[in-house]
């Protein structure tokens, strides 16, 4: 009779498997179990998926320096959906154009440029034409002229208003001997500020006027305007190529055509010197 034991001892890492038989042990040497062979990599997902979301991170970043805030708004809803396993922002994100807000940022810094240098020159021809201002109103106050002559300085122009009664006798367009003077005098400050350009206007009320020199109250307001230029034009060293006239008539009115008053304020000879800056 035989007598045959068959077992098993477990040694790591090697399985073996003996069979006792009455003569003798033999030893049989099985394969290792797949599963010991080689070390658990489960690990490697979680750190693939962090590197992932590090890498998506910095993009961001990179990305959100250049942005506005609408961008973010939408890189942070696009956060919130990918945690929570919705879309991604960036599967419809288009790339930035480079440069873009570069070149804004230029324009921006050059019509700012542009817009100083402007407001420079404005001061500097405010305090040229406040001076010449100073100076007509000082002769203004000298000759006793301050209900007939004023001036006005506003962002278009330095405006010199003259009644005509100072300036001419009824219907008439040839200058008074004190009007000459006034007109010499503002000539010389003139000659002063080379670099304004000069319209000297004619403006008359509404009474009609039909007579063998004036057809009409343009015709008076265009040659009273025309006289007073030339007095002006009568200093060389006053440019006459900056010089102009125009006759408004009776369709500039300052005050009512319905009184004396109101009339005699709009018959009138207005110089402007205008501003190369508005």
């Amino acid at each position: 009779m035989e007598l045959r034991l068959v077992g098993s001892v477990r040694r790591a890492p090697t399985e073996w498997a003996v069979e006792l038989k009455g003569d003798g042990v033999v030893r049989k040497e099985r394969h290792k179990h797949d599963h010991e062979e080689h070390m658990d990599e489960s690990w490697l997902i979680p750190y693939a998926d962090l590197l992932t979301l590090l890498l998506a991170m910095f993009i961001v970043l990179f990305a959100s320096s250049q942005i506005d805030q609408k961008k973010f708004d939408e890189i942070r809803k696009s956060f919130q959906a990918a945690l929570s396993g919705g879309p991604s922002f960036f599967q419809n994100m288009s790339p930035v154009p480079p440069n873009t807000e570069v070149g804004v940022e230029r324009e921006g810094a050059a019509e700012e440029k542009e817009q100083s240098t402007d407001e420079q020159m404005r001061q500097k021809e405010s305090v040229q034409l406040l001076e010449l201002k100073r100076q007509i109103d000082q002769y203004i106050e000298e000759n006793g002229m301050t209900t007939r002559i004023e001036t006005q300085l506003d962002q278009y122009q330095l405006r010199i208003t003259i009644s005509d009664n100072t300036l001419f006798a009824s219907g008439s367009a040839q200058l008074n001997p004190e009007s000459r003077q006034l007109a010499g005098t503002i000539s010389i400050l003139l000659e002063q500020h080379p670099d304004y350009e000069v319209i000297v206007a004619g403006h008359t009320d509404n009474v009609p006027i039909k007579t063998s020199n004036f057809p009409s109250n343009f015709h008076l307001s265009s040659d009273r305007a025309l006289a007073f230029m030339s007095v002006l034009l009568e200093n060389p060293d006053v440019g006459k190529e900056r010089f102009s006239i125009i006759g408004y008539g009776e369709n500039k009115p300052v005050a009512t055509n319905d009184t004396p008053e109101g009339r005699a304020q709009n018959r009138r000879v207005e110089v402007s010197i205008i501003r190369n800056v508005q």
